[in-house]
């Protein structure tokens, strides 16, 4: 059974897991004092151009959004994000777990825009009973959205300044950011990231990591005793060099921003046959997703011999899936996949 329905279903890259290896039977500082994850902190503030910030190693991206966005709101704030967003739809109320509410606003191609965002905060504040109300206090995004799409620079640029204007926290979701760094497309860089986020994270678990987030928060001050509040959500982890070595390994010799590389090349391919066989292609994807509308009963065959996943009902005779590479996606894998299409 051929397995394109995710980028979290293989093990690790295997430079990662000979670097956990080399671990065996050494004993490290706990809660990531350990000098692997220093050298993993260093390496991610030299790549960010961000020499000041304070980075934690966590171990999955809801624990990491819920921790981020609940210290960097006030109680009574909410966080504003694409109604397709994954803090908004498949992280089972985990931000409002923590007790803020996820304000949900249309999307394009699965990105806020910074106008939306600022109609949004005129009416709010335009509204007399705005006291009333769950103050908006954060925009939350991903690089790459949950369609795979990107923002450009001027893009984060312009939400950067609407969030000035009304004193919102800007937050961006990186579970898939190596790919991101990798397409053509891109033009944000991890520097860019931290010169225009109060915080982001890079994603290690579905981008070659065994499991593993770094939560990057370029201006420590406005994170007061984070890591006591890492703590307090039960995610400070005893053995933390066990994410800390994973990441000072992908920071190695470029490693992270290079990764992704082979997955988007895959996925370029999967979309130019997939075109060229006049399959239709509902969103415009330039990285390592690629989204595909199939007649239901085509899919229900196609799915004896190929795992993909469900992404949302097109019509009530067609349903768009979405098709994943990933970091160890071989050729082998791809010729196997279209030769079904």
């Amino acid at each position: 059974m051929l397995d394109f329905s995710s980028d979290y279903t293989r093990s690790a890259h295997p430079l990662l897991l000979e670097a956990i290896a080399q671990t065996a039977g050494k004993q490290f500082s706990p809660y990531g004092t350990d000098d692997c994850s220093e050298r993993a902190r260093d390496a991610i503030r030299a790549l960010c151009r961000a020499p000041q910030a304070e980075i934690h190693f966590l171990t999955g991206g809801t624990q990491t959004n819920l921790l981020a966005i609940d210290v960097l709101l006030r109680a009574f704030e909410g966080v504003i994000a694409a109604d397709t967003g994954h803090i908004a739809l498949h992280e089972a109320g985990a931000i409002e777990h923590t007790g803020h509410k996820v304000l949900p606003l249309l999307h394009e191609n699965g990105k806020l825009t910074a106008e939306a965002v600022a109609k949004y905060c005129e009416r709010f504040y335009a509204d007399e009973n705005h006291a009333h109300m769950v103050f908006p206090g954060m925009v939350y995004l991903s690089q790459p959205t949950e369609y795979g799409t990107l923002y450009s620079l001027a893009e984060l640029q312009s939400l950067r300044s609407v969030c000035d204007k009304f004193r919102l926290r800007l937050y961006a979701d990186g579970a898939r950011l190596a790919y991101a760094l990798a397409a053509d497309e891109n033009d944000v860089s991890l520097a860019d990231l931290a010169a225009l986020c109060d915080a982001f994270y890079l994603g290690g678990t579905k981008c070659g990591a065994l499991c593993g987030e770094a939560l990057v928060v370029p201006n420590p001050a406005k994170t007061p005793q984070l890591f006591t509040v890492v703590k307090q959500h039960g995610a400070l982890l005893a053995k933390g060099f066990a994410v800390g070595v994973q990441f000072a390994r992908l920071t190695e010799d470029g490693l992270y921003l290079t990764i992704g590389r082979s997955a988007v090349r895959h996925a370029d391919r999967i979309r130019r046959c997939l075109r060229e066989n006049g399959y239709i292609q509902p969103i415009a994807a330039p990285t390592n997703q690629v989204f595909v509308s199939l007649e239901n009963e085509t899919l229900a065959a196609l799915q004896k011999q190929l795992r993909v996943s469900f992404w949302e009902p097109d019509g009530n005779s067609r349903t768009i899936v979405r098709i994943a590479t990933d970091w160890a996606t071989t050729d082998v894998d791809v010729d196997a996949l279209l030769a079904l299409f």
